[in-house]
């Protein structure tokens, strides 16, 4: 799996992904400041999941339709990394098969997935 870290969410996140073994595309190491639209249209053309922190990704996906591959919105009351992981440690032992193509809001207590609609 490929994902591709947001600037807000931060190169702790990227590197303990790193460490897990996935494909990292980490904005804050490797293009800082790139704008939302850049990124989603990144993420979709060379097929990432985005983890972010920024709740305009579901504007950008929902109001916008903006095409994507997967995004990740962690909605958190503990900003600091080691929470950050932590969350994503439990999302992904109970939920990776089900994470590409769907927009995923996480919080500490709960998981929400919204899949793609269909166009029709």
């Amino acid at each position: 799996m490929r994902f591709l870290v947001d600037e807000c969410t931060g190169a702790r996140v990227a590197c303990w992904l790193k460490k897990q073994g996935y494909e990292v595309f980490s904005v804050y190491e490797q293009a800082r400041g790139i704008t939302d639209d850049l990124i989603i249209k990144k993420a979709f053309d060379e097929n990432w999941i985005v983890i972010t922190n920024d709740k305009d990704f579901g504007e950008k996906v929902y109001r916008e339709k903006l095409p994507h591959r997967g995004i990740i919105l962690m909605r958190l009351q503990d900003e600091r990394s080691i929470n950050k992981i932590n969350v994503l440690q439990r999302l992904f032992s109970m939920y990776l098969q089900q994470i590409p193509d769907s927009f995923v809001v996480v919080t500490e207590n709960q998981v929400r997935f919204r899949p793609k609609k269909s166009v029709l």
